[in-house]
């Protein structure tokens, strides 16, 4: 079989003419099917793997650029009923160890990330038994009352239909208030697996995927759009995490509210899990790839180094990823459960540079706010480091531990 062409990259032929013809498509910007999917993720030779999704990148942006946000994620109570399996960050109610932050924190904690440069906050935490709508809307009220260009990417599906519950009233009552008062996008928190068997093994009490995707397809029929996550690692099958994005993708056809994947890897220290499974390296460059393929109707791919290095993160950027996420100036949940990597800006901007990508930082829609075209462009703030004031990691980061106010301990 002769040699051939993707992108003007001479490709080493594949013997196989199904694979041949998904990565072709795939690269080419043509959907490939879920089976097609399965068989590229467990059978593609990984250098052509990434060489059809490298060159899916570059026909979206053929500017090289890869992008980055700083954001603080900030969590506002470890209170959460759901006690879901893999989650090393909750309190059970009335647990001595548990707590919610008073509102005066949580504005200190957002002025001090705008201080820094963020754009963005995540405001993340348990599903509490006492929060309803209600306490959403005083909260993101508030915040965004005291800092009007913060952009609120916060919550999820299953915080909706927690507080939902809590204050009965439907899911759309809950978007359309939650909305006005200032949540300017969701977060794809609490996607995990989204098929039945893994979902219901990990997380019991926890609403179904179906139910899931259905709460993201409400919001953004209502205008307001979000991002995808899934985290791969805890005893899900091949097939499963293809089931995974197909179900994203099928939302996506009928909504195009999801602006961007992002998967991730079950972090194994300190939850009921106890590090039974975990995603190596390699199976998590190759699910990228295939995501980079399979997701024609979704604009952008991130990557995780929180969850798998700075060095995986790295390579993803050759294997179609076009974004590295956030510096993250905080976060507690996933570093709780044995996620140790940390960075700083200057070294986040390096990751892409040196990867030969032009870095940019982005706010929440993507849209580039510095575009560091030259080395000469590149921040030099040194007080832009993640986990500086996290209360997961020893020393709260880089940056030294900001003091933890705890109250209402519950």
């Amino acid at each position: 079989m002769p040699a051939a062409t993707l992108g003007g990259v001479t490709r080493a032929p594949i013997d196989d003419p199904a694979i041949r013809s998904a990565l072709d498509r795939g690269a080419d910007g043509g959907r490939i099917t879920p089976e097609e999917a399965l068989l590229l993720y467990t059978r593609a030779p990984l250098h052509a793997l990434g060489e059809a999704a490298d060159a899916a990148r570059r026909r979206r942006y053929p500017d090289g650029i890869a992008t980055y946000i700083i954001d603080r994620n900030i969590n506002y109570t470890n209170v959460c009923v759901t006690a879901c399996k893999f989650c090393a960050f909750f309190r059970a109610p009335k647990h001595e160890e548990g707590w919610s932050h008073p509102m005066e924190e949580i504005l200190r904690r957002c002025g001090e990330a705008v201080d820094l440069g963020a754009t963005q906050v995540m405001l993340q935490g348990g599903h509490h038994p006492d929060y309803g709508v209600e306490y959403y809307e005083s909260l993101f009220s508030t915040v965004k009352a005291a800092y009007p260009d913060l952009v609120i990417h916060s919550i999820g599906p299953s915080e909706i239909l927690h507080m939902s519950k809590v204050s009965g009233v439907s899911i759309e009552e809950s978007v359309r208030r939650i909305r006005a008062a200032g949540l300017d996008s969701i977060a794809g928190a609490g996607a995990e697996m989204l098929p039945d068997r893994p979902r219901t093994a990990i997380a019991p009490l926890k609403e179904s995927g179906a139910r899931w995707l259905e709460v993201m397809e409400t919001a953004h029929r209502m205008g307001v759009e979000s991002t995808a996550t899934m985290m791969m690692g805890t005893g899900e099958t091949n097939a499963e995490r293809i089931e995974h994005i197909r179900m994203i993708r099928d939302v996506q056809d009928r909504t195009g509210g999801f602006r961007s994947f992002i998967p991730w890897t079950y972090q194994p220290e300190n939850n009921h899990l106890k590090g039974r499974t975990q995603a190596t390296n390699l199976e998590y460059l190759r699910f990228v790839a295939v995501a980079r393929l399979f997701f024609d109707n979704v604009a952008h791919l991130q990557s995780s180094w929180l969850t798998t290095g700075k060095d995986v993160g790295q390579l993803s950027l050759h294997m179609g990823v076009d974004d590295l996420g956030s510096i993250m100036l905080e976060e507690n949940v996933i570093s709780s459960a044995g996620a140790r990597h940390r960075s700083k800006l200057t070294e986040l901007v390096w990751m892409i540079r040196s990867a030969d990508r032009i870095p940019a930082q982005r706010d929440t829609l993507y849209r580039h706010l510095r575009v560091h075209w030259t080395p000469e462009d590149d921040p030099t703030d040194d007080r832009v480091v993640s986990h500086f004031s996290s209360i997961a990691l020893p020393g709260g980061g880089a940056g030294g531990r900001t003091a933890l106010a705890v109250v209402d301990a519950t």
